[in-house]
């Protein structure tokens, strides 16, 4: 479990790195806010990817629930 927690901090600071660097260099707020979107969709992917199995939860039976 400690190892997920790792894993998700990780994650959690590449995204706050990357919010910071969409802030820093995009110019246009549209796009930026766009990208940002993007970027907080891929890391809660990557977080729920990690932690759903460590909780017991399957990609696969949640698909296939009978």
């Amino acid at each position: 479990m400690l190892l997920v927690l790792i894993n998700i901090l990780i994650i959690v600071v590449v995204g706050a790195i990357c919010f910071y660097l969409i802030d820093r260099f995009v110019r246009d707020g549209r796009l930026g806010n766009l990208l940002k979107i993007l970027v907080a969709l891929i890391c809660l992917a990557a977080i729920l990817q990690r932690l759903l199995p460590a909780l017991g939860v399957y990609f696969w039976s949640l698909l296939f629930a009978d």
